[in-house]
């Protein structure tokens, strides 16, 4: 798959609530994701980890009350996605969390990803 292709399958699969799935298809073994300081969850290399670090976050939801996700835009071996969650976070509260999220792609996996928020 080249960038747009997996962009659109990314952005397909999160709309469906199928973010393992994302992370099982189009991730490379080798992935790094890369959070800001003040994240929940930390960042994380390789795909077990990655996995894990997703997994971590999924426990802190109590409630999902609602989101979406942009379309994306590509430019070369990069795409970015606008995602919002609307959530009930355990210990603080319902909270909206907005962010855009950066992706790299070679080999159609995605290598590299880093949030903003």
């Amino acid at each position: 798959m080249n960038t747009q292709q997996v962009a659109d399958r990314l952005v397909a699969l999160c709309r469906q609530g199928e973010i393992q799935k994302v992370m099982e298809e189009l991730y490379a073994d080798s992935i790094v994701s890369h959070e800001p300081p003040n994240a929940m969850v930390k960042s994380a290399s390789g795909k077990k980890a990655v996995f894990e670090k997703g997994a971590q976050f999924a426990s802190m939801v109590e409630q999902r009350h609602g989101g979406s996700f942009s379309n994306a835009i590509v430019a070369g071996r990069y795409f970015s996605v606008v995602m919002v969650l609307d959530a009930t976070i355990k210990g603080m509260g319902r909270m909206t969390l907005e962010e855009v999220c950066v992706y790299e792609v070679k080999d159609g996996k995605i290598v590299f990803e880093q949030f903003f928020f």
